[in-house]
């Protein structure tokens, strides 16, 4: 007798919806993103309020971004598993819960578990995202899909702080996620009524000592990381803690490899081009990410702007990434990746070499335009990279590629943050007034630059392999004619 079809088998033999599908996605996506990028501003009036030194504060941003890191790895084996619609709507239903303990939490230890909650929820919500884009669109638009993708996910950024800064001076920190709350819950209410199932089901063996490397290894780098800027790299704490996650990390690489289903395919990286635009992505994240992390504190500390001003001057450069995320989207279908990666990183290079000029006298104006070229070429760079990595793999493997590039870009993040706030501060000369305090930004800066470098040169190095594959193919076919 024929076995009955299963509830993802009989949803993915209806017509899919795509738009009000996306809709729901990229909901979810919006509200995670915003979530991240509303604290930073608010963290000295929640200090305040709860009666915490800056170290213990600073937990609301590491514990978020150390879960997220912890779920990404984790969330091709859960696409596996599990339909489209269970994940999803608990990932959306974690995240939810999460902020309204944020929102009522008495006290500092409350407060901490219910970013715990948002972060297992935001997590999950952006690989899966990611897949399901890749699984429901041709190959031929998945660029501008990818596009409208980045406008929305970099809109998030760019009101974030703006928002933050008008929100705390305003009323009481707890409106932050007040304000989250209501767009969380619609979206969850939406999901539950239009989506449908579209990943498959593999069910693959879950390896638990697996998850448990995973979870090590990755939190330990990041959490090393993320303490390094404040904490120093001589203190046990940061290099106890990134020996411990580099040696778990390798054990977890070499097992992933024996296993016959691995929670995480590293063989993926075969895929050379997938390799290299994941390289380059890396790169523009530490960019992005460093710039927005330096630029407010440097602003506020330094320059004496207030936290409201610090967040105005990022707001016309993620406002431009974000409009330039669809136009680069459909120029990636047109013509593909190369002239955006070259002129993007370009961009990127020029633009962040004039940071390492800042002075005294450097105005508002200046910083805001040389960041607004900054994040055009990172639109020119992000999403292009992304797309055409993933375009490289088997359906099989994009749920795994899609959480590869996740979790590197999330280690990015960290490595950036640690090394330009170290290389600020340490090279910093107080004595010598604000000049002496702007030494140690122009060098961090610096260190980005030459990191965009190296990307630039990734791109070059993809074309040069792009063309030999093509090449050999062509080679392949006038033989077996």
């Amino acid at each position: 007798m024929a076995q009955e079809p299963s509830e993802d088998q009989e949803e993915r033999s209806e017509p899919i919806k795509r738009v009000p599908l996306m809709i729901v996605l990229m909901s979810g996506a919006f509200v995670a993103i915003l979530n991240q990028t509303l604290l930073g501003t608010a963290l000295p009036h929640m200090m305040r309020d709860l009666e915490i030194d800056e170290s213990t504060a600073q937990w609301l941003q590491s514990i978020f971004m150390l879960v997220n890191g912890v779920m990404i790895p984790v969330t091709a084996l859960l696409i596996g598993r599990f339909t489209t619609r269970a994940l999803f709507l608990t990932a959306m239903m974690s995240f939810t819960i999460g902020t309204l303990v944020c929102a009522i939490a008495p006290n500092f230890s409350v407060l901490l578990g219910g970013r715990v909650l948002q972060a297992a929820g935001a997590g999950i919500i952006l690989p899966l995202m990611q897949t399901i884009i890749f699984l429901i669109f041709p190959i031929e638009k998945r660029g501008t899909v990818m596009g409208t993708f980045g406008l929305v996910i970099a809109f998030a950024p760019a009101i974030g702080p703006t928002l933050s800064g008008w929100l705390v001076e305003q009323f009481v920190w707890r409106s932050l996620f007040y304000v989250i709350l209501p767009i969380a819950i619609i979206d969850l209410i939406v999901a539950y009524i239009i989506l449908k199932n579209v990943t498959k089901r593999n069910f693959p063996k879950v390896d638990y000592l697996s998850i448990i490397l995973s979870t090590i290894g990755f939190g330990g780098l990041l959490y090393g990381f993320s303490v390094a800027g404040n904490l120093g790299w001589t203190h046990l704490e940061v290099y106890g803690s990134l020996i411990i996650g580099a040696i778990t990390l390798f054990v977890f690489i070499d097992r992933q490899f024996k296993l016959r289903e691995p929670i995480l395919e590293f063989r993926i990286f075969k895929y050379k081009i997938f390799a290299i635009t994941t390289g380059i992505g890396m790169v523009a994240f530490f960019s992005m990410i460093g710039g927005a992390i330096i630029l407010p504190l440097m602003m506020q500390n330094s320059l004496g702007f207030t936290a409201f001003e610090a967040g105005l001057m990022l707001l016309p450069g993620a406002v431009l990434m974000g409009t330039m995320n669809p136009i680069t989207g459909r120029l990636f279908d047109r013509y593909g990746p190369k002239w955006l990666l070259y002129t993007g990183l370009t961009l990127l290079i020029v633009s962040t070499f004039l940071f390492t000029v800042l002075t005294p006298d450097t105005s508002f104006t200046y910083l805001a335009t040389v960041n607004a070229f900054r994040m055009l070429g990172v639109a020119m760079v992000m999403m292009p990279a992304t797309t055409a990595g993933l375009n490289e793999l088997p359906e099989r493997l994009i749920s795994h590629g899609s959480a590869m590039n996740n979790t590197l870009r999330q280690m990015s993040g960290a490595i950036s943050t640690a090394l330009m706030v170290t290389i600020m501060v340490t090279l910093a000369v107080p004595s010598e007034g604000v000049a002496g305090e702007l030494r140690g930004v122009n060098a961090s800066f610096f260190l980005a630059g030459i990191i965009c470098i190296i990307g630039l040169g990734l791109a070059i190095y993809m074309e040069h392999i792009r063309k030999k594959e093509q090449k050999d193919l062509t080679e392949n076919e006038g033989g077996e004619l």
